[in-house]
């Protein structure tokens, strides 16, 4: 049995559909996908990475090799009304060799 099925099974179905928030689409993140094979998606801040890697794998169906997390701190806002935004998490995938993840692809059904 390999690790990914270990993976997938080990948390509920429910959960990982709920880890992906959006994959994060910037030039930074165009450049990142060109050279290293990477994908970055925001994820929620309790994510795991077991979890992340489980979620991409079934829902993109490819293989993950690993994954890379940052927590980014929200920014403080001034003003008239000073406040903060939320802090976030962004996950790094990398894809195994061959493998990729085209976001720009229309599906029509």
């Amino acid at each position: 049995m390999s690790a990914s099925k270990i993976n997938a099974g080990q948390f509920g179905q429910e959960r990982l559909m709920k880890v992906l928030l959006a994959p994060q689409i910037s030039e930074k993140a165009t450049r990142v996908a060109d050279k290293n094979r990477q994908v970055i998606f925001r994820v929620t801040t309790d994510a795991t990475k077991p979890e992340i890697k489980a979620a991409v794998e079934m829902m993109f169906k490819v293989n993950v090799d690993n994954v890379q997390v940052a927590c980014v701190k929200g920014k403080a806002k001034g003003g008239r009304y000073p406040g903060r935004r939320n802090n976030w998490k962004k996950a790094y995938v990398c894809l195994a060799a061959g493998q990729e993840i085209n976001f720009s692809a229309s599906e029509q059904g």
